[in-house]
């Protein structure tokens, strides 16, 4: 096994991404439009325009006041609780952020990016057997995102189960995910496995490329460094990238 510093990793915390629907600009004076994506949530959740709007042009302070004006009238509308969550985050306002997706889960809303997101608050909270359950939703119900599979094998990664976080990297990156993120996780957690040869033909390649040189250069010298180290020098483990996520 080599040591701690082959697991220096590109450390950022990547901003969240709102798309806003353009089905949301095109019902500006509607009362009420509905967000929910229809192929991926059974349910038909709606949300109120001039709340979505104001999380929309990132006004989280007025997104966090219609929202809850919203719950506060409609304590069933579990995309609402949904947004509310998203707007506490982006105010930094976390537990609030954590408590709004919890009860959103609670109210039966099947949205992937909703326990993506779930699980990114939990990752970001170090609680890694909750983000993996709720990362593991996210893949069931978004299969083909790869930010959901690369958010899972970050929490596999942590809890040391090595195999299932290789597998879901390996997806990301087929499904198109951000190449330079997933192919330094990928080479970290081979080289965890012992598999130096595949990390460093991944390190290699992506030392050539951007945006993923410097890290990957780094990297690279770091385990032909420790070629000579003890196998039974363990890994010391660093904090979790986590990846961009898309919202409502």
């Amino acid at each position: 096994m080599v040591g701690s510093l082959l697991l220096a990793r590109a450390m950022y915390r990547a901003s969240r991404i709102f798309f806003l629907l353009a089905a949301l600009i095109g019902a500006i004076g509607v009362p009420q439009v509905n967000l929910a994506t229809a192929a991926e949530d059974s349910h038909d959740q709606i949300c109120h325009l001039a709340a979505d709007l104001a999380l929309g042009s990132e006004n989280y302070a007025q997104a966090i006041k219609l929202h809850q004006a919203v719950v506060a009238v409609h304590p069933e509308d579990a995309l609402a609780h949904y947004h509310l969550g998203f707007s506490f985050g982006m105010a930094d306002r976390h537990d609030q952020e954590l408590a709004e997706y919890r009860k959103a889960v609670e109210l039966g809303l099947r949205q992937w990016d909703l326990y993506l997101n779930l699980g990114r608050v939990y990752l970001e909270d170090h609680d890694y057997p909750a983000a993996t359950e709720a990362l593991t939703t996210a893949a069931k119900l978004g299969p083909q995102h790869p930010e959901a599979h690369f958010n899972l094998g970050l929490a596999l990664e942590r809890q040391r189960m090595l195999a299932r976080a290789e597998q879901e990297m390996r997806t990301a990156l087929s499904l198109g995910g951000a190449r330079a993120d997933a192919s330094n996780m990928l080479a970290v957690i081979c080289a965890e496995e012992g598999k130096q040869a595949e990390a460093r033909r991944i390190w290699t390649e992506l030392a050539h490329s951007e945006p993923g040189s410097a890290v990957a250069q780094t990297n690279l010298a770091i385990l032909e460094s420790r070629e000579g180290s003890s196998p039974q020098a363990p890994p010391v483990a660093s904090t979790s990238v986590v990846y961009s996520q898309p919202l409502p």
